[in-house]
């Protein structure tokens, strides 16, 4: 967990000389299990496309595969769940659909949204674009959010999970933390997510630039736009109890660069003074 300087440093860089000027937008949440646009060959000049898993959510390596919600067994994993870094910043991921900008420049960017509005107002979470929100409007991050809603693709999670009871409504999902109980155990700590960190919040108003990716999400994702570099804070080690057992999650953050010439290399431990906004 970074201490409240090491927080405040990494805010301050993110609002650092050089920033693209933000935009006013909107959220929502989903999570509908299919195979996110993102991870299919030739969206974008990326590193590689978005991972994708199996229903068991053992990762794939063929980017070929069909979406569990078109037939066939390629589903989103559920390590795109979202986390908390500290009490002020999280890290997630999202569908996408910014004005005036199109599919190949936001696939596999990532944004820093700032919330204006509801319970999280004041917090920042920064989100890395995997998919492309086909139903949704401009300068709109829909939240990669467990429990949040199925949306227009209630059959992906059915052919993942075999059933989707207790997932609550088709669109807004869980209505309480005591809800996520009833989601696969690799979700439900996603879903928590939603009632701790996030408070509850229904759709909050943001703030949106343009950001450096957190290696920490790439490390998850996979997924690094050529050309781009990624640098995050130091180790984030979270440990939780349940039933006399404590299990340690270790979320290791570097700093990650690509090039035109193939996937990501070279991890380098970084300070959280450098993520840096993108102009």
């Amino acid at each position: 967990m970074f201490s409240k300087a090491q927080a405040f440093a990494l805010l301050a860089a993110l609002t650092a000389t050089g920033v693209q000027a933000q935009s006013s937008g909107v959220t929502t949440r989903y999570w509908d299990c299919c195979k996110t646009s993102c991870a299919w060959s030739g969206k974008a000049s990326v590193s590689q496309p978005v991972k994708t898993c199996d229903k068991n959510n053992n990762p794939l390596s063929d980017a070929s595969i069909k979406s569990g919600c078109d037939g066939g067994t390629a589903y989103a994993c559920a390590a795109n769940s979202p986390w908390a870094v500290n009490d002020s910043l999280a890290y997630g991921f999202a569908a996408v659909n910014l004005a005036g900008s199109t599919e190949s420049a936001w696939c596999c960017s990532c944004y820093q949204l700032t919330f204006t509005s509801g319970p999280v107002a004041g917090k920042t979470m920064i989100v890395q674009a995997t998919n492309t929100g086909g139903d949704v409007g401009g300068s709109q991050f829909d939240i990669m959010i467990p429990g949040g809603g199925v949306g227009a693709f209630p059959q992906g999670c059915i052919n993942q999970y075999g059933s989707t009871s207790g997932w609550g409504a088709q669109y807004g999902g869980v209505s309480s933390r005591a809800q996520c109980s009833s989601l696969p155990s690799a979700l439900q700590a996603g879903c928590q997510f939603r009632f701790d960190w996030y408070k509850g919040a229904d759709n909050p108003n943001v703030t949106w630039q343009k950001v450096t990716c957190p290696a920490a999400l790439v490390n998850v994702s996979g997924c690094l736009r050529n050309g781009e570099s990624t640098n995050g804070g130091p180790t984030i080690t979270t440990t939780t109890s349940k039933a006399g057992t404590t299990t340690t999650t270790t979320r290791q953050s570097g700093s990650t660069s690509s090039s035109s010439g193939g996937t990501a290399a070279h991890y380098a431990q970084a300070s959280p003074l450098n993520l840096r906004p993108l102009t």
